[in-house]
C-alpha cells in the first residue's frame, strides 16, 4: 500500500487538487466525492486499494484545495464537473477506468457513462444517490450547505461536524480527526468554518436539471454497482428498487444502521468495493 501524493492539475480556467494513490501504471480508479465533501474522505479505501490500482481523488472545484468559482458560482454544475473530470483524466492519459462516486460524485460518474465516457468507465459505484432525489432531501442538504457556521476553535468544529455527519455511521475516531483536519478553513477574521464555497449550494437553484438523471441512468453500459445507507433519506429504498429493475440493473447493497452515506471504511464495506472492482 502507498502513501498520498497531493498534485495540482490544471483545466481550463481552474486548478484542480487531486490526492493519488499507488502506482500509475495499474488500473485506474476514480474515486468522486459528495457534495460538499473532498476527496480526503477516501484516505482509507484509497490505501487499501492503492496496492492494486492506480487510485485518484479530486476535490471538486469550490472545496478542498481546488480553486473556487470566479462566475458567482454559475460553474458549479454537473457539466464543468463532468469537463474537469474529463480534464484530469487526459492529465494522466488514461484510457478505461473505474469510477467510484458517493452522492453527487455518483451522479458526475452516471453522466459520463452515459455521455463523455460512454465505454471507458467499465465499472461504476453509485454510492448512497439515485437519478431522483426527494425534495425534502435536496432541501435539507441545500440548507446547511448554503449557510455554513464558524466557531471560534477547532474543538467546537469537530463537534458540529460530527453531529452533522452522524448519518456516515459508526466510523472510528481517527475517521473522524482526519476529516476535522481536512475539511476546516480559517475565515478572514481567525475564526474556523467548513473548507467549501458556499456558493456550491445554488447548484440546487441554477442548475436543478442536474439532479434528475434518469436518461442518463438508463443509458449506461458499464458494470454497475448500487450501495445504499438503510436509514438514507436522499436514496428512498422505493426509488433503489427502481433502479435494480431499469439501466444498467445493478445489483443494490444495503448497509444497516447508516444514512446518507456509506464511507468505505469499515471492512465489510472496503471488501464489497474490492471485490466488485476485481470482477
Amino acid at each position: 500500500m502507498s502513501e498520498r501524493r497531493s498534485v495540482y492539475i490544471p483545466v481550463k480556467d481552474h486548478e484542480l487538487h487531486v490526492s493519488e494513490w499507488g502506482d500509475p501504471s495499474n488500473p485506474f480508479v476514480m474515486m468522486w466525492h459528495g457534495l460538499a465533501r473532498n476527496g480526503r474522505d477516501f484516505d482509507e479505501i484509497a490505501q487499501v486499494l492503492s496496492k492494486d490500482y492506480f487510485v485518484v481523488c479530486p476535490d471538486t472545484i469550490g472545496r478542498g484545495l481546488s480553486s473556487w468559482s470566479r462566475s458567482d458560482g454559475d460553474d458549479y454544475c454537473m457539466r464543468i464537473y463532468g469537463e474537469n473530470a474529463v480534464g484530469i483524466l487526459d492529465h494522466y492519459g488514461t484510457g478505461s477506468l473505474r469510477w467510484v462516486g458517493t452522492s453527487m460524485g455518483a451522479l458526475i460518474g452516471v453522466r459520463l457513462a452515459a455521455e463523455a465516457l460512454k465505454g471507458r468507465i467499465t465499472h461504476l459505484v453509485i454510492n448512497d444517490i439515485g437519478p431522483e432525489i426527494p425534495q425534502d432531501a435536496r432541501q435539507r442538504i441545500a440548507d446547511y450547505v448554503g449557510s455554513p457556521p464558524d466557531f471560534d476553535t477547532m474543538i467546537e468544529m469537530e463537534e458540529w461536524l460530527r453531529g452533522s455527519y452522524a448519518p456516515f455511521g459508526n466510523n472510528p475516531d481517527s475517521f473522524w480527526r482526519r476529516m476535522v483536519d481536512n475539511s476546516v478553513r480559517r475565515t478572514d477574521d481567525g475564526r474556523m468554518t467548513v473548507h467549501y464555497d458556499a456558493a456550491i449550494a445554488s447548484q440546487f437553484t441554477r442548475h436543478k436539471a442536474d439532479f434528475d438523471v434518469w436518461t442518463h441512468y438508463d443509458a449506461i453500459e458499464a458494470r454497475t454497482l448500487l450501495i445504499r445507507g438503510g436509514n438514507s433519506d436522499v436514496l428512498p429504498r422505493a426509488v433503489a428498487d427502481d433502479m435494480m429493475q431499469r439501466g444498467p440493473r445493478p445489483t443494490c447493497v444495503e448497509f444497516a444502521d447508516i444514512g446518507h452515506a456509506p464511507t468505505f471504511v469499515s471492512a465489510d464495506q472496503q471488501q464489497l468495493l474490492q471485490a466488485f472492482l476485481k470482477s
